[in-house]
């Protein structure tokens, strides 16, 4: 981003992974920029540059010349390595006789049974199923074969007879030929001793825009067991002994290579081969410089990396999606019972080609016509900062929550063997260097004294003191953040990870002028599919702080940051719509600024306010904050929030209800007549939930609706469903609002606080995504309103506005 800007970017990690790939980002594409590629099929003179009709021949620009290598390039390795393997990986035979290319084979970890009297290799799943979409509904029915003593499978179409839950889960395993149980321990002692098998359990094949799934056969069996890795072309080194990086490792899985099947060792042996011998003799035909083809090698190791990262036994299959998950989801390999092996040579998830067309597609748009960049290893608490007063952005190890070095070796492995040549330096070690690694892992502890959380305080307030030394006094710092706030809570304040990382930024000179959420992190991972959880990395802005700053007391502090943290936070929710989910810790800025901004802050002993206590009352201007916007709003509404935090959406008692109206000043009769905001019957009432506002002509969207009608009626538009209007739906019961609408905005973001404070994720996200939501909103609210009928939701639209057919 900064050579975008037309800056020089300089880029350091310790980490020799992260190095090489800020290599390939920002310092070789700039050598090669404008250069033409030297493949024997390209055109020395021009590149062509749209489709069709539309499609021109322009001189080569940028980085299109490398790309267009690594793409031909990357499929010569391809055919080659077909040529040699591709027996290894035969079509499947459909029912009507005719072939199709294999996506994945889907298989199940075996352990014999506990019952002697069976003894039957049970297999180990999760689920029964091949694919959950509607319209393709597929699972997997084990047969057992008690002479053989196995269990193979036959893929069925009727959904009739699935399973409801799989044979393991965290409490045991329960054997589908007689039900027998045992528990994990028995499990880990069997595979511990070696007798832990695999069995193929179904094969999903290429079709005509759906997939197929037939049930394994014997061929496909031979083929998976009959492969033969060359053990030289296999890493040999062992994993980390650190138990929550590797749950494999408890069941007998010991070395890196044991992560995958003997015929992936053997794609993956003859890809690395390929890289490291053949591919560079095959460039050098072209007559490219070393440097050159260097370059192209180091690409097609990384797009070997991400082979590897689709190409292991702890691959999952995604029945609803009918997909290849690859191994890091999250930072850790945990144990997987039913795994998917994926096809390189298909045209389909996690095949080679597609790996070699996502480093293109990367290469093809990154900036190399301004600046050419430097990546290089070091240490942060010694790297050398380029320049004259650099603009520093720099994204912290996060307290003890990623072993990142450790693994990181699930690459290096591979990487070092192709590359080493190439990089030296950077691939010296037999693995990644780990003992210079700037986390609190445990192994970390001195049983002499010093703790891992002693080491990592020390060390990160070394690095950020050379970085506050060397920095831009003109331009700030940039600490990019990705760590929630309240994710470990410590005496009902905040995290370690915050707590320390603010205390080493203020101990090393810094003030904190603002933190702002950027999103950086994608949807659909792992931990925030259907959860409320942090999607955002928050930047810390910083600049150096005065050298004549004055020391306040506590007091001073906290009439500073009562007096300007409500305006800040004003300004975020209402001009910013910071979304809620991201309010705590966007608003850790402005009262960070007051803390910061100062020598120190001492209370009336003379003793020191650390952080952690100034983090506190932050909090508290916050949570003060949201009561007074609560205040704000219309009595009924009000009267809504009180009920919702006593008694949820369930029923309570009338008496109670009763003394809060008259509290309110407000009419149970109205509430429930007038407004609709709440049933009441037999001496109970109970709010309406969100989904009960459905626009179904009952009720007439009217001008004198409250706050919590209209928050509710809009919220009912932003969920997911056919039936929804979205942003549509929305303004139009923000048109009728008319001036009251803004006090929706403003009950949204209660709501989203009581809900996240209850764990309640799908009402917070609710929330959340109306918030986030409205910008478009009100700018769909200024514009004229749409005729009804223009719209093909007009029947749904007409059912709210009171509109006649």
């Amino acid at each position: 981003e900064a050579q975008r800007l037309g800056l020089r970017a300089v880029a350091s990690d310790l980490n020799p992974v992260a190095v090489l790939i800020n290599k390939a980002l920002i310092e070789l594409p700039p050598k090669f920029a404008g250069k033409p590629p030297v493949n024997p099929d390209a055109d020395p003179m021009h590149m062509t540059v749209g489709k069709g009709k539309q499609a021109t021949n322009v001189p080569w620009r940028g980085a299109a010349g490398l790309a267009d290598d690594i793409r031909y390039y990357g499929k010569w390795m391809r055919d080659e390595a077909e040529k040699r393997i591709g027996h290894l990986y035969p079509k499947a035979t459909l029912p009507d006789g005719t072939e199709a290319t294999v996506i994945a084979w889907l298989w199940a970890r075996t352990v014999p049974c506990q019952n002697p009297a069976c003894g039957v290799a049970m297999p180990l799943m999760t689920t029964f199923d091949a694919s959950r979409k509607p319209n393709n509904r597929h699972w997997m029915r084990p047969v057992v074969d008690r002479e053989a003593g196995r269990v193979r499978f036959v893929v069925q179409d009727n959904p009739e007879g699935v399973p409801e839950s799989g044979t393991v889960n965290r409490n045991g395993a329960t054997c589908v030929s007689c039900n027998t149980t045992a528990p994990l321990a028995y499990v880990r002692e069997q595979a511990k001793a070696g007798k832990m098998g695999e069995r193929m359990t179904a094969v999903a094949a290429e079709g005509n825009r759906r997939r197929l799934f037939v049930s394994p056969t014997e061929e496909h069996v031979r083929a998976a067991e009959n492969a033969e890795p060359n053990m030289r072309s296999i890493p040999s080194q062992k994993m980390p002994t650190t138990a929550h990086l590797v749950s494999g490792r408890g069941y007998g899985i010991t070395h890196w290579r044991d992560l995958f099947t003997k015929r992936q060792l053997v794609v993956l042996g003859t890809l690395s081969d390929l890289v490291r011998k053949e591919v560079r003799k095959e460039i050098d035909k072209s007559g490219a410089g070393e440097s050159y083809t260097d370059a192209l090698c180091t690409y097609l190791a990384l797009a070997l990396g991400r082979e590897v990262d689709m190409c292991s036994s702890f691959c999952t299959w995604h029945s609803s999606r009918e997909l290849i998950g690859h191994v890091f989801t999250r930072q850790a390999i945990p144990m997987v019972w039913d795994f998917a092996e994926s096809n390189p040579f298909s045209s389909s998830t996690g095949n080679w080609m597609a790996h070699i067309e996502w480093i293109v597609k990367v290469v093809e748009r990154l900036p190399t016509s301004l600046n050419s960049g430097n990546g290089y290893q070091a240490d942060a608490t010694t790297a050398a900062y380029y320049g004259n007063g650099p603009v520093i952005v720099t994204d912290p190890p996060y307290y003890d929550n990623i072993s990142f070095a450790e693994l990181s070796d699930f690459f290096y492995v591979w990487l070092r063997p192709l590359l080493r040549d190439i990089y030296p330096d950077l691939f010296a070690g037999i693995l990644v260097p780990i003992q210079e690694e700037m986390i609190a892992a445990p192994r970390f502890d001195d049983k002499e004294g010093e703790s891992a959380k002693d080491r990592f305080e020390q060390l990160m307030g070394d690095s950020l003191r050379l970085i506050q030394k060397r920095c831009s006094r003109e331009f700030p710092s940039s600490i990019f953040y990705a760590y929630k706030q309240r994710e470990e809570e410590r005496d009902g304040v905040t995290s370690t990870g915050w707590d320390t990382m603010l205390t080493a930024l203020v101990d090393a000179g810094f003030q904190i002028v603002g933190t702002w959420p950027m999103r950086t992190e994608m949807a659909n991972r792992t931990n925030s599919l259907d959860a409320n959880s942090l999607a955002s990395s928050v930047v810390l802005v910083c600049r150096s702080r005065a050298e004549d700053a004055d020391v306040a007391t506590r007091r001073q502090f906290l009439d500073a940051l009562e007096a300007e943290l409500p305006g800040a936070l004003d300004q975020m929710t209402r001009e910013g719509h910071i979304a809620p989910v991201d309010l705590s810790q966007a608003a850790i800025g402005p009262g960070m600024e007051v803390y910061s901004r100062y020598a120190g802050v001492e209370t009336i002993a003379g003793e020191r306010v650390p952080v952690r206590d100034a983090l506190r009352e932050i909090n508290r201007v916050i949570v003060e904050y949201h009561q007074r916007e609560q205040g704000a709003l219309d009595v009924e509404s009000q009267f809504c929030v009180e009920w919702l935090r006593e008694h949820g959406y369930v029923e309570g008692e009338f008496g109670r209800a009763e003394t809060l109206s008259q509290a309110k000043n407000v009419s149970i009769d109205a509430l429930r007549d007038a407004h609709g905001l709440l049933e009441a019957s037999a001496g109970k009432l109970r709010l309406l939930r969100v989904d009960e506002y459905s626009p179904d002509g009952r009720r007439r969207l009217r001008g004198d609706m409250t706050a919590w009608e209209g928050c509710m009626r809009m919220a009912w538009h932003m969920r997911p469903g056919d039936d929804r209007l979205g942003v549509e739906g929305a303004s139009a019961v923000g048109r009728e609002m008319g001036g009251g609408v803004e006090s929706v905005e403003r009950l949204a973001r209660i709501l989203y606080d009581y809900f996240d404070g209850r764990g309640d994720s799908a009402n917070a996200v609710t929330f959340n995504t109306l918030v986030t939501s409205w910008g478009a909103i009100d700018k769909a609210m200024r514009e004229p309103e749409r005729p009804t009928l223009d719209s093909v939701a007009a029947s749904a639209v007409q059912g709210e506005l009171g509109v006649g057919r």
